[in-house]
């Protein structure tokens, strides 16, 4: 509750940026429908003003990921589940999401969706951390490029859920001895707290 949180993108940066990024994808499906598939619970703020900027004919999906711990031959691994698997083929599409962190679990999505056949895959994120990359993923549509510092607002939550309404986004001040402290979902490996 005490951290302080420093301004990265006030919201007339994001609104111009967010607004810029709508007329490029808009230009890109030009007289074509796109379908939008959302990452819950990050990026809900960024793709509902993401999409309003999008003048091309629109459908919206929305996906939530869980990390879950399986056990498998004796062993026990993390495998990550999607909350709705929609009918795609031959659909182009775009999937939004805040932040590409390690890019583990977008690129998994992306493969799954990329099994329906689409006409086309391409990915929108807010920010892109490409230094903290661990697969081989970049997005096609990107707001800023940021550091690894832990980001806050804009529907980023911080500690225990808090601060997604601020409309900024924002770097949380790190505890004394490590990361911010996550919220007990996170700590359960929950929905939607995996950084991506």
């Amino acid at each position: 509750m005490n951290h302080k949180i420093k301004v990265e993108y006030g919201p007339k940066r994001l609104n111009a940026r967010i607004a810029q990024l709508g007329r490029q994808i808009s230009r890109d499906y030009a007289k074509r429908e796109l379908d939008v598939v959302v990452i819950l619970d990050g990026a809900f703020i960024f793709a509902s003003d993401l999409v309003r900027q999008i003048t091309v004919p629109t459908k919206c999906h929305f996906v939530r990921s869980e990390v879950r711990q399986v056990h498998v031959g004796g062993h026990e691994r993390r495998e990550i589940f999607f909350s709705y698997d929609p009918e795609l083929y031959g659909r182009d599409l775009l999937v939004v999401d805040a932040v590409l962190h390690s890019g583990v679990t977008l690129d998994f999505l992306v493969k799954r969706l990329q099994e329906s056949r689409p006409g086309s895959l391409r990915v929108a994120v807010l920010i892109d951390k490409p230094k903290d990359r661990k697969v081989d993923l970049k997005p096609d549509y990107f707001g800023f490029a940021a550091a690894s510092n832990y980001l806050v607002g804009f529907g980023l939550p911080g500690a225990d859920g808090l601060h997604r309404n601020l409309p900024y986004v924002g770097s949380m001040s790190r505890r004394r001895g490590g990361s911010p402290k996550k919220s007990s979902r996170a700590r359960r490996g929950s929905a939607g707290k995996a950084r991506r």
